[in-house]
């Protein structure tokens, strides 16, 4: 009985054993559970903080970067601002450094004028004694003959009959030859819609004219200038389109000389661009003779528009090389049909010319100019075969054209030789070039991004201008890259004004 409780004793101590051991692990693993899941919600609640520290630190680069923009969007204004105040103060000192010179040198002229006057008024007075005693002798012997006609009836008989003879005769070769040289104009003559032409006014007028001749005896050497890419004088055109005029003028003197028909041409570009010019050249190294005629002149004739739209095309057609007409501002009534604006004479007129071109010709190149070419009638572009852009100069373009402005107006001023003319107009003062390299020739190209080639020659003749309106006539680096700027400013205010009004 004592072994047995003993025995159930140990028993329920090993129980109890047990289930302290089971009580013991339970507590354990809750313990661990729960430093489990404290750590878990450290690693939560440090996870949170950090993507809050994350997206602070995002918002503060993002508040700098807005803080950093507006401050450099202050100071681009102010520089602006800064900029366009310093180009004002620099104009208004170029206006009233001008007018200083300008009334300096007014001066100057009048007290020269004053001399000149008083020498004019004695030189006047010794003349006019002269003349005086001239006139006095001759009406003396005026007189004396009047008298003796006078007293006697035969020779007064005579005298009438004969002055009124001559001024009948006078009357009627006068009136006939009016009658006459009208008949010869209408018939010989240039149509009133040309304003330039190398043909002459009249078929014997290249034969008298210094300026046929000239072209006539100078075409070989134009010819030589043009293979070797200087044939087009004031005229710098870009390589490519430079290389395309030379293939047509070539292609153009063969179809002349092969009898098959011409081609007819559009060019359109900004204006300034050379259009013109490039016309002239093309038709001077292709042989032809040249025409010009502005389509502005076509709307006042009204009614008459197409009876000279037939007399232009009668007289080129006439011409034994072949002529170049060229129509300068062509949009102007050869616009589309269809628009409000256009009359029913300039309606007329682009029909007659639609009919006189409707057919290849073997006698007249077509050569149409504009700045609008979307503006030209749909039929007009079907007459086109050649379409020829002509953009506003480059970089390299603009550095040849300021050199050659620069020879031109500024280095041969006052280097011709004096002739007759210059008792009257006074001799060019001769200008002194100080330190304009190619560099400062280049600098003043970029800075004149978007210049036509006449902005650049109206830009180095106020140069000019310039340096004549200086006490001395120099020119230097200073002077030009002050009046380069003044223009550019300029040419950026006109195309302010020019956004604005459209």
């Amino acid at each position: 009985m004592e072994m047995k409780k003993q025995q159930v004793m140990y028993e329920e101590q090993k129980k109890l054993v047990q289930q302290q051991a089971q009580t013991k692990a339970q507590m354990a693993r809750y313990e661990d559970e729960l430093a489990r899941k404290r750590m878990q919600a450290e690693h939560e609640a440090q996870r949170g903080l950090n993507s809050e520290l994350v997206k602070m630190q995002e918002e503060s680069s993002m508040r700098q970067e807005q803080l950093r923009r507006q401050t450099e969007e202050q100071i681009q204004a102010q520089r602006r601002q800064t900029d366009r105040e310093r180009a004002e103060i620099e104009r208004e000192t170029i206006r009233v450094r001008v007018m200083a010179e300008a009334e300096g040198r007014a001066h100057e002229a009048k007290l020269a004028e004053e001399v000149n006057r008083r020498m004019l008024i004695e030189r006047a007075g010794l003349e006019k004694d002269k003349w005086l005693s001239a006139i006095n002798t001759t009406f003396d012997h005026i007189g004396g003959g009047l008298r003796a006609v006078l007293t006697d009836r035969d020779k007064l008989v005579a005298t009438v009959g004969g002055l009124t003879a001559l001024a009948a005769g006078v009357y009627t070769t006068r009136e006939g030859a009016r009658v006459v040289w009208a008949y010869i104009d209408r018939i010989l003559g240039q149509p009133s819609l040309i304003r330039e032409s190398s043909r002459g006014k009249y078929p014997w007028s290249k034969w008298i004219s210094y300026k046929s001749l000239k072209s006539l005896f100078g075409k070989k050497a134009a010819q030589e200038a043009m293979k070797e890419g200087r044939g087009f004088g004031d005229v710098i055109l870009h390589p490519a389109l430079h290389k395309r005029i030379q293939h047509l003028a070539a292609s153009t003197a063969n179809t002349k000389a092969h009898q098959a028909p011409f081609r007819n041409m559009l060019f359109y570009g900004p204006p300034g661009t050379g259009k013109t010019m490039a016309a002239k050249e093309l038709s001077m190294q292709s042989g032809l003779d040249y025409a010009l005629m502005t389509g502005g002149d076509v709307a006042p004739l009204g009614s008459q528009a197409v009876t000279k739209i037939h007399e232009l095309f009668n007289w080129a057609g006439k011409s034994r090389k072949g002529l170049l007409l060229f129509i300068d501002e062509a949009d102007a009534f050869l616009c589309e049909r269809n628009s409000n604006v256009m009359s029913e004479a300039q309606r007329s007129a682009l029909n007659a010319l639609l009919y006189r071109t409707g057919d290849q010709s073997r006698d007249i190149v077509l050569v149409l100019a504009t700045n609008r070419p979307s503006d030209l009638d749909s039929a007009v572009a079907d007459r086109i075969d050649e379409v020829l852009e002509f953009p506003l100069p480059g970089e390299d373009e603009r550095v040849k054209l300021l050199s050659l402005y620069l020879e031109k107006y500024i280095a041969q001023a006052g280097t011709k030789k004096k002739g007759w003319k210059s008792l009257f107009r006074g001799q060019q003062d001769k200008i002194e070039v100080k330190n304009i390299t190619e560099d400062v020739i280049r600098e003043a190209a970029r800075k004149m991004d978007g210049f036509s080639g006449r902005e650049i020659a109206k830009t180095m003749a106020s140069v000019q201008g310039a340096v004549y309106g200086s006490k001395q006539s120099v020119l230097d680096a200073d002077l030009f890259r002050e009046v380069i700027d003044y223009k550019v400013a300029e040419h950026q205010q006109r195309k302010i004004i020019a956004a604005e009004g459209g």
